[in-house]
């Protein structure tokens, strides 16, 4: 018997439909496209598309103009083997990108709803053109004819403009099969008109931010790291008067991003949990959920910021009473394969999938482990998960100037949740004898809860790691709240970053002063 699956393709990425027929197939049963969309069929009062214009970064955060990119992009064209003649772009931020434009269609995510289709002597833009003021129309330069003038065209004209291009003689398209949905995939035909690779060339790009995008990124985790810290001191304060909740929370960071420079709102919803629910690793609180916080169960708060120049992803665990021996043994387990990736070096080229186990191999000592990734690519004002970085094994392989988020975790069902979550830059290292090695280089600025570290579980090496990183944190977040004159915010964070010891010893384990004095005692103590 046959059974037919129909779908409405333009909401169906390729590889999702080569999934879903390749598990079909072996119970006799299709998939069958269908022109029309049913779910507008039914769907009577959808809301429509946001009136908001469309705005373009500002100087100040691109180094890389839309005229720059396209030219990059038809380099990469023009130097592969297979000789594309043009590049479809589908993915949203593939095109916000490519023109360093942003929108609000998708929401905590400044995408807009558009398609491109590049050439080496014409770009087509798909877009609600009515979204375009007349300052973005100069801009992209929308009145000339020329290889670097923009032809605007209306989103929902993309299928028979495309079928129509690629009806003519010696064309050849090449898609990123991630993220192209299936209704463009199928009107590219004959077969050897299409080219394919798991990511368009935009988006690998994308992946490897250049110096302006580095440092203005590393600038809004910063300002970003200002709210978590105030969050974090006023529920030190706050949750042993046994008033606030998850909901209360995760409104108080929202409110302190939204006071900070460039602020554009939030990455995604607020993960506030407490107690049982921060087992439920992507939880996040509403009036029917909310649990009140309090000084017996810990607490996990997983948040992100959109600002012109970055967007922001960081999650800690705390506990404002006595943790339990299994809480903080798990807890500094998961801190452990936060710093084992952290501070790895690594040749450039490495895959995260490699790697990946050295954020659980703490926890599997003990028995325990996560089940969610390790880690996810991170954008300029763009997605707070931007493909195709992180640990997966789909994800490409590391490069200098990529940021990935660093997160292990662990979740104890019914009864409490942990995961520690970091931004990192990968960056050169200097080594002994090879070359083109790399290391990741934190750039989250939020010290760990120091009741929950059990320093006799962590080497001396990964001691050494956490006291340089509070080093870090005191030098930029110091400067950062002086020059806001938040001055009990600073004393809180120069408290909370305080050097560890190594276990049974009263001295600093990072000083280089005090090593070189017990050396020099060491050096009298053998001469007498």
């Amino acid at each position: 018997m046959l059974f037919c699956m129909c779908n409405h393709l333009h909401f169906l990425p390729l590889e999702k439909h080569e999934e879903y027929r390749i598990n079909l197939e072996s119970s006799y049963r299709s998939m069958k496209s269908i022109p029309l969309n049913l779910v507008d069929k039914v769907w009577k009062e959808r809301p429509p598309i946001p009136p908001d214009s469309l705005t373009r970064l500002p100087d100040r955060v691109i180094q890389r103009s839309w005229q720059m990119k396209v030219e990059h992009i038809r380099n990469q064209m023009r130097d592969n083997p297979y000789e594309p003649t043009a590049l479809l772009l589908s993915a949203l931020d593939e095109t916000a990108w490519l023109f360093n434009l942003r929108g609000n269609d998708i929401p905590y995510n400044p995408f807009f709803y558009s398609y491109t289709l590049l050439t080496m002597d014409e770009i087509w833009l798909f877009v609600h053109i009515d979204r375009l003021t007349d300052e973005l129309k100069v801009y992209l330069n929308s009145s000339c004819n020329g290889s670097l003038c923009v032809q605007l065209k209306s989103y929902d004209s993309v299928l028979d403009d495309v079928k129509n291009f690629v009806a003519q003689p010696g064309v050849k398209v090449w898609i990123g099969t991630e993220y192209t949905n299936y209704a463009l995939y199928e009107i590219i035909t004959p077969e050897d008109k299409l080219m394919t690779s798991s990511y368009s060339p935009v988006l690998t790009t994308k992946a490897v931010k250049d110096e302006t995008e580095q440092q203005v990124l590393r600038d809004a985790h910063v300002r970003d790291a200002v709210a978590v810290i105030q969050l974090l001191m006023w529920l030190e304060k706050a949750v042993p008067e046994g008033k606030e909740t998850e909901l209360t929370a995760a409104d108080y960071v929202n409110k302190c991003r939204s006071k900070q420079k460039d602020s554009r709102g939030q990455s995604f919803e607020t993960i506030s949990a407490s107690g049982p629910n921060a087992a439920l690793a992507h939880y996040s609180p509403t009036e029917d959920t909310t649990r009140k916080l309090t000084v017996d169960e810990m607490y996990l708060t997983d948040s992100g910021g959109q600002y012109l120049d970055g967007t922001t992803d960081i999650t800690r665990t705390v506990h404002w009473g006595t943790p339990t021996a299994m809480q903080k043994e798990a807890f500094t387990r998961v801190l452990m394969g936060n710093i084992e990736i952290s501070r790895t070096i690594f040749p450039s080229g490495t895959r995260g999938a490699n790697m990946e186990m050295l954020g659980r191999r703490a926890l599997w000592d003990a028995g325990l482990n996560y089940g969610h990734g390790t880690g996810h690519g991170i954008g300029n004002y763009f997605g707070v998960h931007e493909w195709p970085v992180g640990f997966q094994s789909n994800n490409i392989p590391f490069r200098a100037g990529m940021f990935t988020s660093i997160e292990p975790g662990y979740y104890k069902e019914n009864d409490f949740g942990i995961r520690i979550e970091d931004v990192a830059v990968i960056v050169p290292v200097q080594t002994k004898y090879g070359h083109n090695y790399l290391t990741f280089e934190t750039v989250s600025l939020v010290p760990y809860d120091r009741k929950l570290i059990d320093t006799s579980l962590l080497s001396s090496a990964q001691l050494q790691w956490l006291n340089k990183y509070y080093e870090t944190i005191r030098r930029l977040m110091g400067a950062e709240l002086d020059k806001q004159g938040l001055h009990e915010e600073k004393q809180w964070m120069l408290r909370n970053t305080e050097p560890f010891t190594e276990p049974g010893s009263s001295a600093s384990v990072y000083s280089p002063s005090l090593t070189l004095i017990a050396l020099v005692i060491a050096l009298v103590h053998n001469i007498v």
